[in-house]
């Protein structure tokens, strides 16, 4: 595995391209988050799959699946990225967060519990967070019983999960995440296994079209607000969303949305995560894959316009 190059520097993010031996590619990336910098939060994102099977609606990284990460892989992103930013070796900030959450569906490679119980030994810190966003694909139990027994040996507290909803609407989850997955029942009941006293909440995501659905009260019948809370992201400007014609209703000027309101009023607690808008143009956020800029001569409104450089 090697690096092959990366977008223009940023102090927000930059994203790094690697390739394997065999000509696959991967992406991962580094990002702070402002108004902290890197002394106070450092943040990388690391690909699980060499693309992914899943091909949700609004994610350009899905569709174009060429296997699993080892976790010798895995790893080779993160010590990449230290050594990059710290020759010493060691995450010199007050938070180090890992999300796997790239490129993959993280619960179809059993090799990201092989890097997360390794962690530990290889960096022997106490300013790390894990966080892994899932799906919740059907067939992953194992996956998950074992994601569970490392989270109470090594990290408990320290280890965010999310699951990644986008709709309480069945019918129209099926269609933004084209899978078979797990029921919201079967997604409550691990949350209630999962949760520790005095840990973090579990996340339930929706990245929120003008269209989708999103009903308080379907989520209280399956999702305690004591153990779960709820993110609302923008839907970011891929081109599968435009293809889809997936708006995002969540934009940069509104401060305000009444289904914020309505989750409050159901008790949950709700982020309202919009992030940096120039991460778009980077290509660095969640759903972005700066290598369909390959496949396509038709560049998605406000997003991708940082060159790639050749390392």
């Amino acid at each position: 595995m090697r690096v092959i190059s990366r977008t223009q520097e940023h102090e927000i993010a930059s994203v790094f391209i690697a390739e394997d031996e065999a000509g696959r590619r991967i992406e991962f990336v580094e990002s702070t988050q402002p108004p902290m910098d890197i002394s106070k939060k450092w943040v990388i994102i690391l690909s699980t799959l060499y693309g992914c099977p899943v091909d949700c609606k609004f994610c350009d990284a899905g569709g174009d699946y060429n296997g699993k990460l080892s976790a010798e892989d895995i790893f080779f992103q993160i010590d990449y990225l230290v050594k990059h930013r710290f020759p010493s070796g060691i995450p010199e900030t007050d938070k180090f967060k890992i999300q796997f959450a790239r490129m993959g569906e993280p619960s179809l490679n059993p090799a990201v519990l092989d890097v997360l119980e390794q962690f530990p030994a290889k960096y022997p810190i106490n300013n790390f967070v894990g966080s892994l966003s899932s799906i919740a694909p059907h067939g992953t139990d194992a996956f998950f019983e074992r994601l569970l027994n490392i989270k109470k040996k090594y990290y408990d507290s320290s280890f965010q999960l999310q699951f990644s909803l986008h709709s309480t609407d069945e019918g129209q989850r099926n269609s933004l995440i084209p899978i078979k997955k797990w029921s919201f029942e079967k997604m409550g009941e691990y949350g209630n296994r999962f949760f520790s006293e005095g840990g973090k909440k579990l996340t339930l995501n929706f990245a929120l079209g003008k269209d989708n659905i999103l009903d308080p009260q379907t989520l209280l019948k399956h999702f305690d607000p004591d153990i779960f809370l709820i993110k609302v992201t923008p839907v970011n400007p891929t081109f599968k969303a435009r293809m889809n014609n997936i708006d995002s209703l969540i934009v940069r000027e509104e401060k305000e949305y009444p289904v914020v309101d309505a989750l409050k009023a159901a008790t949950y607690d709700v982020i309202l995560s919009i992030g940096e808008w120039e991460e778009n143009k980077i290509g660095s956020n969640c759903g972005q894959y700066i290598r369909t800029l390959d496949q396509t001569t038709h560049m998605s409104e406000g997003s991708y316009s940082y060159k790639l450089q050749d390392l």
